[in-house]
């Protein structure tokens, strides 16, 4: 975990930074198949989660619906949706780093846990954290990134016309 929060730190102080890094990984070999950061801001899209992305783009790089054999590794405990978009595409394991409660002190957040999302499905998948919690909490504990996060906890809906 804490390699992934590195390489994520090398990204503060950029047009990129984010606390939110998600890695897939070969489960029996430990091979990274991708990485990615969350990219909501940039790409105008509430669901750009780093989760999302990465397991969008692992499908389609490996031209299959199941992750079956893979491990999703996050600096964040995955929100309902990133945690839904793991079990549906049957990922072994999440591990994470940081928890939802860490994140709340810096951004909003949804309360529930990645284990009880889980937990209330018919999909199997373990869920492992906090990991590497330290690493991971120093992300958003980063001044860099305190300016960036205090526009996310302010940030409302634009109204339409």
């Amino acid at each position: 975990m804490s390699q992934l929060a590195g390489w994520t730190a090398r990204y503060l102080g950029t047009p990129r930074q984010s606390p939110f890094c998600a890695d897939v990984v070969e489960t029996a070999t430990g091979r990274l198949v991708l990485r990615r950061l969350n990219a909501v801001a940039a790409e105008s899209d509430p669901s750009s989660h780093a989760e999302v992305r990465v397991l969008r783009a692992a499908c389609k790089k490996l031209k299959t619906l199941s992750l079956s054999g893979h491990t999703l590794y996050t600096t964040c405990e995955p929100c309902p949706m990133c945690m839904s978009m793991a079990l549906w595409s049957a990922i072994d394991r999440v591990v994470f780093g940081a928890t939802i409660a860490d994140a709340a002190k810096h951004c909003r957040q949804i309360y529930i846990p990645a284990k009880t999302v889980a937990k209330n499905s018919d999909m199997v998948c373990t869920v492992v954290g906090p990991v590497g919690q330290a690493d991971c909490v120093a992300l958003f504990e980063d001044k860099r990134m305190q300016a960036m996060m205090k526009t996310w906890r302010h940030a409302k809906a634009k109204p339409t016309a």
